[in-house]
Protein backbone atom coordinates (compact mmCIF):
# COMPACT_ATOMS: atom_id res chain seq x y z
CA UNK A 1 0.00 0.00 0.00
CA UNK A 2 1.32 3.53 -0.97
CA UNK A 3 1.18 6.29 1.11
CA UNK A 4 0.59 9.86 -0.24
CA UNK A 5 1.84 12.78 1.69
CA UNK A 6 0.74 16.34 0.79
CA UNK A 7 1.19 19.68 1.90
CA UNK A 8 4.64 19.95 2.46
CA UNK A 9 6.07 22.45 5.48
CA UNK A 10 10.10 22.73 5.51
CA UNK A 11 11.80 24.09 8.94
CA UNK A 12 15.14 25.30 9.33
CA UNK A 13 16.92 26.61 12.34
CA UNK A 14 17.39 30.09 11.38
CA UNK A 15 21.05 30.84 12.79
CA UNK A 16 23.03 28.39 13.55
CA UNK A 17 23.14 27.61 17.45
CA UNK A 18 20.25 29.23 18.35
CA UNK A 19 16.46 28.28 18.78
CA UNK A 20 14.07 30.12 16.01
CA UNK A 21 13.57 28.48 13.07
CA UNK A 22 11.72 29.55 9.91
CA UNK A 23 8.68 27.44 8.18
CA UNK A 24 7.85 27.94 4.49
CA UNK A 25 4.10 26.52 3.59
CA UNK A 26 3.55 26.77 -0.19
CA UNK A 27 4.53 30.52 -0.43
CA UNK A 28 4.18 31.73 3.03
CA UNK A 29 6.88 32.04 5.54
CA UNK A 30 6.08 32.05 9.71
CA UNK A 31 8.61 31.82 12.20
CA UNK A 32 8.75 29.80 15.56
CA UNK A 33 11.10 30.44 18.96
CA UNK A 34 10.45 29.20 22.41
CA UNK A 35 10.37 31.59 25.15
CA UNK A 36 12.95 33.06 27.71
CA UNK A 37 12.42 30.36 29.80
CA UNK A 38 13.58 27.47 27.08
CA UNK A 39 16.24 29.67 27.01
CA UNK A 40 15.76 31.88 23.74
CA UNK A 41 14.29 35.07 23.35
CA UNK A 42 10.44 34.66 21.80
CA UNK A 43 11.08 36.31 18.43
CA UNK A 44 7.96 34.23 17.13
CA UNK A 45 5.28 32.24 18.45
CA UNK A 46 5.51 28.93 19.98
CA UNK A 47 4.72 25.93 18.35
CA UNK A 48 1.83 25.33 21.22
CA UNK A 49 0.73 28.76 19.97
CA UNK A 50 0.45 27.48 16.53
CA UNK A 51 -1.12 24.57 17.42
CA UNK A 52 -3.84 26.37 19.24
CA UNK A 53 -3.67 29.30 16.81
CA UNK A 54 -4.45 26.63 13.96
CA UNK A 55 -8.14 25.80 16.36
CA UNK A 56 -9.03 29.44 16.69
CA UNK A 57 -8.20 30.07 13.07
CA UNK A 58 -10.42 26.70 12.00
CA UNK A 59 -13.51 27.74 14.40
CA UNK A 60 -13.41 31.18 12.46
CA UNK A 61 -12.73 29.97 8.88
CA UNK A 62 -15.75 27.28 9.11
CA UNK A 63 -17.76 29.57 10.66
CA UNK A 64 -17.56 32.19 8.03
CA UNK A 65 -17.34 29.68 5.19
CA UNK A 66 -20.89 28.43 6.72
CA UNK A 67 -22.26 31.53 6.91
CA UNK A 68 -21.61 32.15 3.53
CA UNK A 69 -23.46 29.18 2.07
CA UNK A 70 -26.50 29.98 4.09
CA UNK A 71 -26.92 33.84 3.41
CA UNK A 72 -26.00 34.20 7.28
CA UNK A 73 -25.03 38.23 7.47
CA UNK A 74 -21.68 37.23 9.53
CA UNK A 75 -19.27 40.44 9.28
CA UNK A 76 -16.65 39.23 11.45
CA UNK A 77 -15.34 36.61 13.57
CA UNK A 78 -13.74 37.04 16.43
CA UNK A 79 -11.88 33.97 18.72
CA UNK A 80 -9.81 33.46 21.31
CA UNK A 81 -8.39 30.24 22.45
CA UNK A 82 -7.04 29.88 26.42
CA UNK A 83 -4.60 27.51 27.49
CA UNK A 84 -4.06 25.37 30.56
CA UNK A 85 -1.29 23.15 29.81
CA UNK A 86 0.02 21.95 33.62
CA UNK A 87 -1.21 18.52 33.28
CA UNK A 88 -0.13 18.12 29.48
CA UNK A 89 2.72 15.38 30.58
CA UNK A 90 0.10 13.60 32.38
CA UNK A 91 -1.60 13.72 28.98
CA UNK A 92 -4.23 16.51 29.47
CA UNK A 93 -4.09 19.97 28.01
CA UNK A 94 -7.48 21.75 27.98
CA UNK A 95 -8.03 24.95 25.51
CA UNK A 96 -11.31 26.80 26.15
CA UNK A 97 -12.23 29.19 23.31
CA UNK A 98 -14.27 31.87 23.05
CA UNK A 99 -16.55 33.03 20.01
CA UNK A 100 -17.63 36.04 18.78
CA UNK A 101 -19.76 36.68 15.97
CA UNK A 102 -20.27 39.93 14.80
CA UNK A 103 -23.12 41.18 12.53
CA UNK A 104 -26.76 41.96 12.29
CA UNK A 105 -26.82 38.13 13.72
CA UNK A 106 -30.64 36.29 14.96
CA UNK A 107 -29.87 34.50 18.23
CA UNK A 108 -30.86 31.44 15.85
CA UNK A 109 -27.93 32.52 14.25
CA UNK A 110 -25.80 32.97 16.38
CA UNK A 111 -26.21 29.47 18.12
CA UNK A 112 -25.80 27.59 14.51
CA UNK A 113 -22.37 29.31 14.08
CA UNK A 114 -21.55 28.12 17.70
CA UNK A 115 -22.67 24.60 16.72
CA UNK A 116 -20.77 24.73 13.60
CA UNK A 117 -17.90 25.95 14.72
CA UNK A 118 -17.58 23.20 17.44
CA UNK A 119 -17.75 21.02 14.56
CA UNK A 120 -14.12 22.16 13.00
CA UNK A 121 -11.92 20.30 11.07
CA UNK A 122 -9.51 21.03 13.24
CA UNK A 123 -11.70 20.60 16.35
CA UNK A 124 -12.02 17.09 14.84
CA UNK A 125 -8.69 16.40 14.32
CA UNK A 126 -7.72 17.10 17.76
CA UNK A 127 -10.14 15.34 19.48
CA UNK A 128 -11.62 12.51 17.11
CA UNK A 129 -8.66 11.36 14.72
CA UNK A 130 -5.60 9.14 15.79
CA UNK A 131 -2.75 10.49 14.49
CA UNK A 132 0.32 8.52 13.52
CA UNK A 133 3.87 10.10 13.27
CA UNK A 134 7.03 8.60 11.55
CA UNK A 135 9.96 10.49 11.91
CA UNK A 136 12.93 9.85 9.59
CA UNK A 137 16.40 10.91 10.08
Amino acid sequence: MSETYTNEIDCATTTAGEYPQTLRVRAHTLHADVGPEAGSVDSAPSPHDYFDAALASCKALTATWYAKRHDIPLERVATRVERDSHEERLGKYHLRVHLDFQGPLTDAQRETLRQVAAKCPIHKLMTQVTIDIETVA
